[in-house]
């Protein structure tokens, strides 16, 4: 097919099938390195539509695409997505039976499918992609690439076997997709799946639908359902460190009235799919969970995402804040925090890398010292007080670019005016460090919090600390305050936390400049924790990638009129009610109200099928509303 023809075709399938008439920023030159049989690898953020990248490529060409993707869950919600678009799309999986399996391969012969879904596993099975060149195979797209890199966030052993795809089969062009990896990870994938000239495409990693806030923990179930509550009816997802804070907030929410459930490892297979089907089926609101939760998952409506503690790095909070908002509306992620959090990541890293060194493991102590940058990468993203959306984007290798009449993103807790500069920072700064150097720098956070608040406890006086001239210095200030100025000081750098078993604190040069006030130093304190009103983002507003769509006014009533009508198709159709239409389509219906066949076909997100299958019941609905 010649380029002109090609790009006719693009521009076609894009508007019969998915219902769009422009492709996003770099979609376009994807899509044609794909066409052209070249290796690409496109890193673009969660809801930066990766996906259409290899799937509509593999309607405008002829023969099979080979998706791999990591989890059963993912497999299954593309193809029936796919499906309810009218595309012929299958998987082979160790969740089918043998029947189903057989099925798939039927499909195949018949020429009716344009996309297989597999594992990685599957993939490198002795002969499999030699029998798929006979239905045709011409391309292949390896989804979560990142997870074939050591150095990334998430790696995975199976991944990282797709290094001999290249070498079995030079013929098969590889496009790798990725919503999370830094320039180092981005040249290992390269390098790992033996892409040959490859076209390297990084899409913008700011998402500035999302609001961004960093607070530190106080009381956890309080702080998370003042969250809830700002989001009534809303989907969201709470992350949790460990399984039994999952079974204790869950429960604690539930007690609070809440419709929730709980999800994690430690709960059986049926549990989980159980859960998972709720929430994606819109019967609970709110999935409070490990990271075992989340990749598969799909839902374009999470309005919020919720940490209770620190993930490992920025990678992983980018990734699982990135499950807010994929349909583009305004949505909020909100990270607790506390030192234990660095502190208890810090010492799994050490005794795990330990254990492999033991192990035999060669590189065990070199990807330490990437998980522990990591790491502290993110717990300056947390107390610091810059722009979180300008934090974000830089770490990823991108320059923070403002619009010149901007004061701020408008879209974090810092550039919302919720973190207020501590007026005395640099005498309080100095208090501080003064008493971590009183307690001779052989002590952590928690004794020297107690000491500058003047406590009376047996290790004060053990030490004779009572003694000390920084002792009960800042007696008039809570113990959540000291603790968080502490962790500022850690993030800024000016505090230092010794390696090993006990988080001893001690000054950098800088805090020693700091403490003899030859350098300045800020200190925050977070107010958005007293605001009953906090910000809440404008909860339908439509994040318009043009400004026709941000003008115009959804009305409220009709959209949760269409979400109802919405969730009980899903039910009849057995599928999740975004695969029938995402919130950011059901909005344009109440801003625009179509009323013939015509207007309601033109609406962004609605395709042939679904023009012809569903327009019908969505004009009558719509139209009884109004009347």
């Amino acid at each position: 097919m010649d380029a002109s023809r090609a790009e006719a075709r693009v521009a076609e399938v894009l508007r019969s099938v998915f219902g769009f008439e422009h492709l996003r920023p770099m979609q376009d030159e994807a899509i044609r390195a794909s066409l052209a049989g070249r290796d690409a690898l496109v890193v673009l953020p969660t809801g930066g539509g990766k996906s259409l990248c290899y799937q509509l490529p593999a309607l405008v060409r002829p023969g099979l695409t080979l998706v791999v993707s990591p989890l059963i869950a993912l497999m299954q919600d593309q193809v029936a997505g796919l499906a309810e678009l009218g595309v012929g799309a299958g998987m082979l999986n160790s969740a089918q039976d043998a029947e189903g399996k057989r099925a798939t391969w039927r499909r195949m012969e018949s020429g009716e499918l344009r996309l297989l879904y597999v594992s990685p596993e599957r993939l490198l099975v002795e002969g499999f992609l030699d029998e798929l060149r006979r239905y045709g195979l011409n391309g292949a797209a390896i989804d979560e690439a990142h997870c074939i890199s050591h150095w990334g966030h998430d790696f995975r052993p199976e991944y990282r076997q797709l290094g001999e795809l290249k070498e079995r089969h030079p013929w098969l062009a590889l496009q790798a997709f990725t919503a999370t990896a830094t320039p180092s990870v981005r040249a290992d994938i390269v390098r790992q799946l033996g892409l040959v000239d490859p076209l390297v495409l990084v899409g913008n990693f700011d998402r500035p639908n999302l609001t961004y806030r960093a607070l530190p923990r106080r009381d956890a179930v309080d702080q998370i359902h003042a969250v809830i509550r700002r989001h009534p009816g809303d989907a969201g997802i709470v992350y949790c460190l460990r399984r039994a804070d999952v079974d204790d907030t869950a429960a604690a929410l539930k007690a609070r009235g809440v419709k929730c459930v709980p999800y994690h490892a430690g709960m059986s297979s049926s549990e989980r799919t159980r859960a998972q089907d709720d929430f994606l089926n819109e019967r609970v609101d709110v999935v409070v969970a490990t990271v075992a939760f989340g990749m598969g998952i799909d839902r374009p409506d999470v309005r919020f995402v919720v940490h209770q503690s620190l993930p490992k790095g920025i990678e992983q909070y980018s990734q699982e804040t990135g499950r807010a908002g994929r349909d583009g509306l305004a949505s909020e992620c909100v990270l607790f925090f506390g030192g234990a959090d660095f502190h208890g990541w810090k010492q799994l890293m050490e005794k795990s890398a330990r254990e492999a060194e033991a192990g035999g493991a060669a590189t065990a102590m070199e990807e330490l010292e990437h998980a522990l940058e990591r790491l502290g990468h993110l717990w300056n993203f947390a107390t610091g007080a810059a722009c979180r959306h300008k934090q974000l984007v830089e770490y990823f290798g991108q320059a923070w670019e403002l619009r010149a009449d901007a004061a701020g993103c408008g879209a974090c807790d810092v550039c919302l005016g919720e973190i207020a500069t501590l007026p005395d920072s640099q005498v309080v700064a100095q208090k501080i460090l003064s008493c971590v150097v009183r307690c001779g720098q052989r002590f952590g956070a928690t004794h020297v919090t107690d000491v500058l608040r003047g406590a009376q406890n047996q290790r004060i006086l053990q030490y004779g600390h009572q003694d000390l001239s920084t002792y009960g210095l800042l007696k008039d200030k809570s113990t959540k305050e000291v603790r968080a100025w502490i962790d500022q000081l850690v993030g800024q750098g000016h505090l230092r936390v010794a390696d090993g078993e006990y988080p001893i604190l001690f000054l950098s040069k800088s805090g020693i400049e700091v403490m003899k006030a030859a350098r300045p130093v800020t200190l925050y304190v977070p107010v958005i924790a007293e605001k009953k009103s906090a910000k809440r983002p404008t909860r339908h507003a439509i994040a318009a990638e043009d400004a026709s769509e941000a003008a115009l006014d959804v009305d409220e009533r009709l959209f949760e009129h269409l979400r109802a009508f919405r969730r009980e198709l899903a039910a009849e159709r057995g599928v999740p009610p975004y695969l029938v239409f995402n919130d950011k389509t059901l909005a344009l219906f109440a801003a625009k109200k179509p009323a013939t066949p015509e207007e309601f076909r033109a609406i962004k997100g609605v395709g042939d099928k679904k023009a012809a299958d569903l327009g019908p019941l969505f004009l009558r609905t719509i139209a009884e509303f109004a009347g």
